[in-house]
């Protein structure tokens, strides 16, 4: 029996101004012990998934069971209790930045009503198993994102968990030090056995750490198999454009060449200079316009929680909904320009 087992899952999310299928139809088994990579770009409804997989994110259809026992049929209290064995790490790292690193660490045993005494030693403890012995009274603000993930990743195993959910966990985080998180969760996996499933958009993450892999576009699994496998022989369009961006296997998409494209009607530069970091505002527009949009460069990063750099989009030919695409960028906040050429 698969430790996870995704039957026919659906998420619809519906507002006043549109309806979007974010997930449609999904079947996917993890084995327990398994490293699973879950792939696509923005929009592709990865992250949704995996919020469906502890029932953070209710499933609008489907089942999702946890070793034969399935969420839906659980009450409040028993997926509480079922949510202690799933833990989570995030991007941005979610760590409260008036307690210092033990605290954090000690937070989730606190909740659970564990003394505050052993906490804290249970806490020291996973901060050995991190590498962060040396940083525990440390505040999250004195401490580099590579070591706020190592911190994030601690308090994640305080519960013992038997299944641990990675969401863009590596994507703030530079080439190296990306490198040094994913030897991190590749040893805590050997060593305590824990189900580990990375979302991620970036192949050489999968092809770094992961066993099998689940390729994602629009809301559908549109490949899945052991990564080798797919690396040798991709079946569909969307693993083989995703394989080839990934050329530098250091955790850097190169752009698509012009003929490895998607076509596009237009092309235009969008620039960020004060959205905060922790809004996704392409993945928010897809959601909200239904279309995907192709993606051809990005070069942004997190500097204290605003966005900054640009990206480079290619816009489907329907000039209504250009027009929309532009309408609500430009209502965010930033700066649009067309582009000629290639990119």
């Amino acid at each position: 029996m698969a430790q996870i087992e995704v039957r026919h899952l659906s998420k619809t999310f519906t507002s006043k101004d549109a309806k979007v299928n974010a997930l449609k139809d999904i079947n996917l088994e993890i084995e327990r012990g398994d490293i699973y990579g879950i792939i696509g770009m923005s929009g592709a409804g990865k992250s949704t998934l995996v919020r469906c997989l502890n029932y953070l994110e209710k499933p609008t259809n489907g089942e999702v069971l946890i070793d034969g026992s399935d969420l839906g049929g659980m009450t409040e209290k028993e997926l509480l209790k079922q949510r202690k064995d799933i833990a989570m790490i995030f991007q941005h790292f979610n760590l409260l930045m008036q307690k210092n690193v033990v605290d954090n660490v000690s937070f989730p045993l606190l909740i659970q009503g564990v003394k505050k005494k052993e906490a804290r030693k249970r806490a020291k403890e996973l901060l050995g198993i991190v590498g962060l012995e040396e940083k525990e009274l440390a505040y999250p603000a004195q401490l580099s994102g590579g070591q706020k993930q190592r911190v994030a990743i601690a308090r994640a195993l305080a519960s013992d968990p038997r299944i641990l959910l990675c969401d863009e966990a590596t994507s703030a985080l530079d080439p190296q030090t990306t490198a040094s998180i994913l030897e991190l969760l590749k040893d805590i996996n050997m060593r305590f056995g824990i189900t580990i499933v990375i979302i991620t958009h970036q192949m050489s993450v999968i092809r770094k750490i992961c066993s099998h892999v689940a390729i994602m576009a629009s809301g559908e699994i549109k490949e899945h198999g052991l990564v080798d496998e797919i690396f040798s022989h991709p079946k569909t369009r969307e693993a083989r454009e995703l394989i080839l961006k990934d050329v530098d296997g250091e955790g850097a998409a190169r752009p698509a060449r012009p003929q490895d494209r998607l076509m596009e009607a237009k092309k235009i530069r969008i620039v960020f200079s004060e959205n905060s970091s922790f809004e996704p505002v392409i993945a928010n527009m897809v959601l909200k316009t239904g279309r995907p949009v192709n993606i051809l460069r990005a070069d942004t990063k997190n500097v204290g929680g605003i966005a900054k750099g640009e990206m480079i989009l290619g816009l489907p030919d329907d000039q209504k909904l250009q027009k929309e695409i532009e309408d609500y960028i430009r209502e965010r906040g930033l700066e649009i320009e067309e582009v000629t050429g290639d990119v």
